[in-house]
């Protein structure tokens, strides 16, 4: 395929709007000779005088006629396919699917808000949620996970992440628990190992930083059953005299408030320290600069901020975290 000039499209517009060699040399900043030159060159290429003398005047030959017409709109098409990718982005217009890697928390008390918030701004971007067994950033890599969203617990380098809100252990139990009889606050460390636990965890190992911190008090919980979710944590606690620890985000949000009590649970504060740990979005690098990803990224972003920093209760019990 022969080499072609993109320049000449420009020039080709001038010559054809000003009708004169001179208009448009004076329209690109050009010499009048260097706009003659052009001018064949663009005859050579088409095959077409283009423009020819009448009188005083240069008219256009029926070719260059029918190329005025098109041309205007193949130069706004060039232009935009060779300008920045931001720039062409908008998301009214997105027909695109993107698939996200989240623990059924985050799906059961943002994935309504996330999709509402998504859909107003582009009816046409579809969310596919996968379940989310271990940390491996392969998927990722590979480009079957687009954006994950948790903890980071992956040692590739390349992975980037955007911390979407800090977090902290409670523990939950059903209503009318015999260690929640009373106020729920100043619950006895030994009294509440002594309890029964069901523990989550994605990998079935029970140990987790709370066995860690009772483990230095001498201490250790008696385990009956481990779930590979904080929400059948949360059912389990709820039909049985079970307690569990669960993430502070998963009592409920702006979105859904209230929700530990509407599935039956009372919340306490854990008679052990624990760290803070984030929650962030988590994607490859090679995503970073792609308009709608970034677009979803911020998104996202929004959607847990509205949830979680907007909402005075967490705020109360992140405060010590910070």
């Amino acid at each position: 395929m022969p080499r072609i000039d993109l320049n000449l499209l420009t020039a080709l517009d001038a010559l054809l709007t000003e009708r004169s060699i001179t208009g448009a040399a004076r329209r690109l900043n050009l010499s009048v000779s260097a706009m003659s030159r052009t001018l064949m060159r663009l005859r050579a290429a088409t095959g077409d005088r283009l423009l020819l003398q009448a009188g005083r005047a240069l008219v256009l030959t029926p070719y260059a006629e029918q190329l005025s017409q098109r041309l205007p709109a193949l130069i706004r098409e060039a232009q935009a396919l060779l300008s920045p990718a931001e720039h062409r982005f908008e998301a009214a217009t997105l027909e695109q699917s993107f698939t996200l890697r989240a623990g059924e928390g985050f799906v059961d008390l943002l994935g309504a808000a996330l999709m509402d918030r998504i859909h107003r701004a582009a009816p046409g971007v579809q969310l596919r949620f996968t379940s989310k067994p271990d940390w491996n950033a392969q998927p990722l890599r590979e480009g079957a996970i687009d954006l994950e969203i948790g903890t980071v617990r992956t040692s590739a380098p390349e992975i980037r992440t955007r911390l979407l809100f800090r977090d902290r252990y409670v523990g939950v139990g059903r209503l009318g628990h015999t260690l929640l009889s009373g106020t729920g606050t100043d619950i006895r460390v030994e009294d509440w190992a002594a309890c029964a636990h069901v523990v989550a965890s994605r990998t079935g190992e029970a140990l987790s930083p709370v066995d860690v911190a009772l483990e230095a008090l001498g201490l250790q919980r008696r385990v009956l059953m481990v779930v590979p979710s904080y929400t059948s944590a949360m059912q389990v606690a709820h039909r049985s005299d079970l307690l569990a620890v669960i993430p502070r985000s998963c009592l409920g949000n702006r979105f859904t408030p209230d929700h530990a009590a509407a599935n039956g649970l009372q919340w306490f504060e854990l008679p052990v320290l624990t760290p803070a740990f984030n929650v962030s979005a988590i994607w490859h690098p090679r995503l970073d600069q792609d308009p709608a990803h970034r677009w979803l990224r911020a998104e996202v972003l929004a959607v847990c901020v509205e949830a979680y920093q907007r909402d005075a209760n967490v705020e109360d019990s992140l405060k010590s975290t910070r």
